[in-house]
């Protein structure tokens, strides 16, 4: 072989539109061996991370699928492979077939979780303790909003905890709400928001204090007293102002800074009538007495007036009314008929002012980042830029409908921005490179939820793209714990840092918990001997259309006659 040399500005019109089959030129300059410090180990050793790296300038979907089946991976347009026998951590390229993946049952909960969110049957306010156990089996359900067509079938099992458990979830919703009502008064200026005032705590009034109370108050279910506790820290603040300042206390407004306002009394009337305003407490009837706050159920209030025909369906009538007070402490939306709409929006990659806010939030809440390094054009060098020279899809079977190169998978709840995820999609995989989301949304799992979408997204355009089989999850690192979710997507292979054939993950797996770094191949099968991959993962494709970068000039290998 020789190398021929030829300017860079002939070769910039060439990496644009010439050579690779109308795909584009790959265009790369040599950064060699790098050594840095490792982000997974955390080791003391400055330079423990040993990776070797090109810059690329363009770069044709094929060359990169290529690369990818070598152990490169890309960063912007900066393109790094491990140095497997040295680096610290070695990173095995990891990849699933899509039209084999069997989902396991967490990731089953998660798909559910997502559904329940939607059609608003899922209770975001629950501890997480019982948000986990409600995600454990669809929710039986028989509000007007969702029609008996939605009743699911629940292990009876799953019901006797759910009955145990509704009183706890009732209150915690309650309180929930009172603490909101608080928050409106401080908004409105009514109570100070200088003061720590207390949280709210709503108790259940038991069967037997019920046969205590008088006529017309037996459907009193639930009371809370944090009005006393309210108007205690008012009381004591006020005081407390008087002996500083000798002037009477400010924490209130200009009408309410007679001390009769103060009372338990007026507290949990004006509570009462927040409450009242809103359809936080939907299902019950508020009422403040004598300063405490006491939610009573309108079922059991309406069926009090019940004749005798009506009352021979009461047991009946009090399963579909227990039902619709459940949905409601599951969903704050269920009653209102609300229903989510999630939209997922594949578009190519580019910066989007919103994304990039997104991004901002993900990084400091998170991954607990410095704001100063968190920029622009950090964010478009590691995210946005790409070399991937695009493919329009062509219509022939060959490209997918939205073609080859860089995208950026937007995920939309409601016309709210809550994830983005950044893939290559390469003539044989969609490569999964980085997601960011909305903490206020992690109890969803967009994480686990998003690598499944892009999962069935590569089954669904298989039918377009015949190609297109894998979902790569981008480098598996055993020795970092954090990173082995990755093998969670069953049935995946590692690839072969030696031969680059690959590995199934339950044959790798017992060879990596004895060491780091392995020569895969040499486990693949006990009575086989290793082998170079096969000729169809060999393409035989012409390296005289990769230029390479010397001193300012474009090299490119040109075949020589002997």
């Amino acid at each position: 072989m020789e190398l021929r040399s030829e300017m860079a500005a002939n070769r910039r019109s060439e990496a644009t539109g010439g050579g690779g089959g109308g795909r584009g030129e790959s265009v790369v300059e040599d950064c060699g061996r790098q050594e840095s410090s490792c982000g997974y180990c955390k080791s003391p050793n400055g330079s423990s991370s040993v990776s070797h790296g090109l810059i690329a300038e363009s770069l044709n979907v094929d060359d990169y699928q290529d690369l990818l089946d070598r152990g490169w991976r890309r960063s912007g347009s900066v393109l790094y492979k491990p140095d497997m026998s040295t680096t610290c951590c070695p990173s095995y390229t990891i990849r699933l077939k899509a039209a084999d993946f069997s989902p396991s049952k967490e990731q089953n909960r998660v798909c559910r979780r997502m559904e329940r969110f939607l059609d608003g049957t899922l209770d975001t306010k629950a501890k997480p303790e019982l948000l986990e156990d409600l995600n454990t089996s669809k929710v039986a359900c028989e509000c007007e909003c969702h029609g008996r067509s939605n009743l699911a079938t629940v292990e009876t099992s799953v019901d006797v905890e759910e009955d145990k458990n509704e009183p706890e979830q009732f209150m915690h919703y309650l309180s929930d709400a009172i603490d909101k009502a608080v928050q409106a008064c401080i908004e409105s200026e009514t109570f100070s928001a200088n003061l720590q005032l207390p949280k709210a705590s709503v108790k259940g009034v038991s069967p037997t204090k019920k046969k205590k109370l008088v006529k017309g108050l037996e459907n009193l279910s639930y009371t809370s007293n944090i009005a006393f506790q309210l108007a205690a820290t008012l009381r004591r603040a006020r005081s407390e102002k008087k002996d500083e300042k000798g002037s009477e206390f400010s924490g209130i407004s200009a009408e309410d800074q007679l001390p009769s306002e103060l009372t338990p009394r007026r507290i949990g009337e004006k509570l009462a009538r927040s409450l009242s305003q809103t359809d936080e407490t939907s299902g019950f009837l508020v009422q403040a007495c004598n300063g405490h706050l006491n939610f009573y159920s309108i079922a059991e209030h309406a069926s009090a007036d019940k004749t005798g025909e009506e009352k021979s369906l009461s047991k009946e009538s009090s399963t579909r009314n227990g039902n619709k007070r459940r949905c409601m402490v599951r969903c704050c939306n269920c009653c209102s008929g609300k229903r989510r709409k999630l939209e997922i929006l594949l578009k190519r990659s580019s910066f989007e002012r919103e994304e990039f806010e997104l991004y901002r939030r993900y990084q400091l809440k998170v991954h607990k980042d410095n704001p100063d390094d968190i920029t622009e054009e950090g964010y478009e060098s590691f995210l946005v830029d790409t070399p991937l020279v695009f493919v329009p899809s062509t219509g022939d079977g060959s490209v997918p409908p939205c073609g080859f190169g860089s995208f950026h998978q937007s995920y939309v709840i409601d016309g709210r921005l809550v994830a983005v995820g950044v893939v290559d999609i390469l003539p044989k995989c969609l490569s999964s490179k980085y997601l960011f989301w909305d903490p206020d949304f992690a109890f969803l799992s967009l994480g686990k939820y998003s690598a499944l979408k892009e999962i069935s997204w590569v089954k669904e355009n298989q039918v377009h793209c015949p190609s297109l089989q894998y979902y790569y999850l981008g480098y598996y690192i055993h020795s970092c714990s954090k990173m082995r979710y990755k093998a969670a997507y069953w049935p995946s292979e590692l690839l072969c840092p030696l031969r680059y054939s690959w590995v199934p993950f339950n044959v790798a797996k017992p060879q990596l918990d004895e060491r780091k770094y392995v020569v895969l191949s040499d486990y693949k099968d006990e009575d086989e001997k290793p082998v170079l991959p096969p000729v169809s993962e060999m393409e035989d494709r012409d390296i005289g259309k990769a230029l390479i970068g010397l001193r300012g000039s474009r090299l490119r290998y040109k075949r020589s006659v002997l």
